[in-house]
């Protein structure tokens, strides 16, 4: 179902990791950002999309992990963009003789029989630098920047203010880093060019959990910063989606944490 975060922006929570996927409403259509995770949930949002008369006219993937680059048939043949980073991520992956079993593999199983793969990652890359996303709807700003994983961008919907943020602000999961050699400071980046931008943010849309509203933007940014930084200095972060303050069922976040606090501690 889809929910509502500003006038023209909505929104819809993937029930198994909270994912969001927003939608941005334009003049002849929808702009899709990150589409969703199951066939049965992609499919049932295709249906109100063509039962209010909105057509998906252009699809965004934030960032090239399984969980934002999945599509459905009926959810049309619009172009599906990505930065030229994260497109390239994608080619590379289906050009392995086995990548679709390989994908297939590392589902979580709660969901691994209704994920559809045909459509997986062909995303068309926008060249490098480019400001906007090219869609006949209210300019979307796109923020790229280093932080988890290669190619990520933010998108800023510049008319009402929303951040559709990517794997990036999230309430429910730590800082995920990516596999380069200066991880962290990659991921400060992101957060440094995320805050320049909070001055014109009304909502911020995680890629999972909940909706921040204006007041919570910049706190969400400390919270990642400040885990950050006790991981780069090996302490044990306070942070509230750890111990047992975490949200219930999502306690292996801690595992996440654990596993970074290993591969960057002392």
């Amino acid at each position: 179902m889809l929910q509502p975060v500003v006038e023209g922006v909505q929104f819809h929570v993937s029930e198994l990791l909270l994912n969001n996927t927003v939608v941005v409403r334009g003049r002849t259509g929808v702009l899709l950002i990150d589409a969703g995770i199951t066939d049965s949930e992609m499919s049932c949002l295709a249906r109100d999309l063509s039962e209010a008369g909105r057509p998906v006219v252009a699809g965004f993937s934030t960032h090239p992990d399984w969980d934002h680059v999945l599509w459905h048939d009926e959810l049309g043949p619009a172009p599906r963009y990505g930065t030229a980073r994260g497109a390239a991520y994608m080619r590379d992956l289906r050009s392995e003789a086995n990548w679709k079993t390989n994908v297939a593999e590392g589902l979580p199983p709660e969901v691994a029989g209704d994920v559809p793969l045909d459509l997986f990652g062909l995303l068309t890359g926008l060249p490098a630098g480019t400001a906007k996303v090219p869609w006949d709807g209210p300019d979307v700003r796109i923020i790229e920047h280093p932080a988890h994983a290669p190619g990520h961008a933010a998108l800023l919907i510049e008319e009402t203010g929303v951040l559709a943020a990517g794997d990036m602000l999230s309430d429910v999961l730590v800082p995920m880093l990516d596999d380069t050699a200066d991880a962290i400071e990659d991921y400060l980046t992101g957060l440094r060019l995320l805050e320049d931008v909070a001055d014109e943010v009304v909502a911020v849309v995680p890629g999972h959990g909940t909706v921040a509203r204006a007041g919570e933007v910049r706190e969400r940014i400390a919270r990642d910063r400040a885990y950050l930084h006790a991981l780069r200095d090996g302490r044990d972060p306070d942070d509230p989606r750890l111990g047992p303050s975490a949200k219930p069922g999502w306690e292996w976040v801690g595992d996440i944490h654990t596993g970074q606090a290993r591969r960057f501690g002392p």
